[in-house]
């Protein structure tokens, strides 16, 4: 079933090429052509259908067939990934730009690299969750946890008060330490980790990446200090727990806020977080640690709780 969906979508970018780019109404950048972007590009043509708007007066194309793609000068263009919001972010475009499928971080080092504001003309719907909800997991699932460990990377560390500021509102201390530019990390994990009582992965290249992830999973279950993560990826390869965005309601999301612009409106000046999101759990980890978690109760939980606020 994901070989044929993935195949369609396959073909859908193979025959873009046959609308004119400059009758493109929508115009989708993918910064390559995986799974995940075609997922959240197919759940966003859906909505825009829905909406009224005809397939035919979108445009998807990928960053490399961006050069070849002549004149474009639709009424909104959507990024997925880091690397085509950063590409459309080093020229003005007649259109507002939406920008998806990238953490926070990569969005803000994007504004500071390219002098790019974020603006109804400029704007982000982040892949990460916000740390409020974050946090809320956290009492919900782990409520005996009191101190949370963060590492700091270059990109992520200018998200250092606002986190303090959430995890103070919650009665929550921050453990955290920070990681530059080319340095070791495991003398700070370790520091965060004699101190913690669970560790809150946030998304930064230089702390977590391909090269660096086992190693911190096995440092924190050797330490008996969970690893909450922002990826479900991660809980597969041995975080406790994880609250994340699929593609799909990030696919969906972005509908809205286009349809906004297709409307005669703006974008949000302000970049928005997922308003939806889902939560993966370690069963395996999560009985090591002699705990029963369940990812549906959890989930219900953290909505009603945000529902009332």
């Amino acid at each position: 079933m994901l070989a044929r969906l993935l195949l369609t979508l396959s073909l859908a970018f193979l025959c873009a090429g046959s609308l004119q780019a400059a009758d493109a109404v929508v115009v989708i950048v993918s910064s390559e052509r995986s799974a995940s972007y075609m997922e959240a590009s197919e759940a966003l043509l859906v909505e825009l259908e829905r909406g009224g708007l005809a397939r035919r007066e979108v445009l998807q194309i990928t960053v490399a067939e961006l050069p070849a793609a002549g004149t474009l000068a639709p009424r909104v263009f959507v990024t997925l990934g880091t690397e085509a919001a950063g590409l459309l972010a080093k020229r003005e475009w007649p259109a507002a730009v939406l920008c998806t499928l990238l953490p926070r971080a990569s969005f803000d080092r994007i504004t500071r690299e390219t002098g790019r504001r974020p603006s109804s003309q400029f704007s982000a719907l982040y892949l990460n969750q916000p740390f409020t909800r974050q946090l809320d997991l956290i009492r919900l699932a782990l409520p005996h946890v009191r101190r949370i460990g963060v590492l700091w990377g270059p990109e992520s560390q200018v998200q250092t008060a606002a986190f303090q500021a959430a995890a103070r509102d919650r009665g929550l201390a921050l453990v955290s330490a920070q990681v530059g530019l080319n340095e070791p990390i495991f003398p700070s994990l370790k520091r965060v980790l004699e101190d913690s009582d669970v560790l809150l992965a946030v998304a930064d290249p230089q702390v977590y990446n391909g090269g660096s992830l086992q190693n911190i999973l096995l440092s924190s279950f050797r330490g008996r200090v969970p690893m909450v993560a922002f990826s479900p990826a991660y809980v597969r390869a041995g975080a406790l727990l994880a609250v994340h965005a699929t593609p799909s309601q990030i696919g969906r999301q972005a509908a809205v806020m286009v349809g906004r612009v297709l409307d005669g409106k703006a974008l949000p000046a302000t970049p928005q977080y997922p308003q939806d999101f889902s939560i993966s759990v370690n069963e395996h980890v999560a009985r090591s640690l002699g705990l029963a978690l369940d990812s549906k109760s959890l989930s219900e939980q953290l909505r009603q709780l945000e529902r009332a606020k």
